[in-house]
């Protein structure tokens, strides 16, 4: 199946740009999908999964929905499904 993935900030620069199509297992997981990142990605190794679950701070979307209020990794994924990745924010001035 093929996916549309969209990376921002750190992501971005790490995926070498905003939106990659990829193609991936059918019944691929989320959790599937971002584990293939971060082996393939050398600056999202080990920042996408913690322990075995959505690092903190990260936010995953597919579809527009963040995947922590669907199924959290095991959130299956179909053909032509979009799957946002953004790292954690920081800073701002006061």
């Amino acid at each position: 199946m093929e996916l549309e993935l969209r990376f921002f900030a750190t992501f971005r620069e790490a995926a070498g740009g905003k939106t990659v199509a990829a193609e991936f297992a059918d019944g691929s997981t989320v959790g599937d999908v971002l584990r293939e990142l971060e082996a393939e990605y050398e600056g999202m190794d080990g920042r996408l999964i913690v322990d075995g679950d959505l690092a903190p701070q990260i936010n995953v979307l597919k579809n527009g929905r963040e995947v922590l209020h669907l199924d959290g990794l095991d959130t299956p994924l179909g053909d032509g499904d979009r799957l946002s990745v953004f790292p954690p924010v920081a800073g701002g001035r006061t």
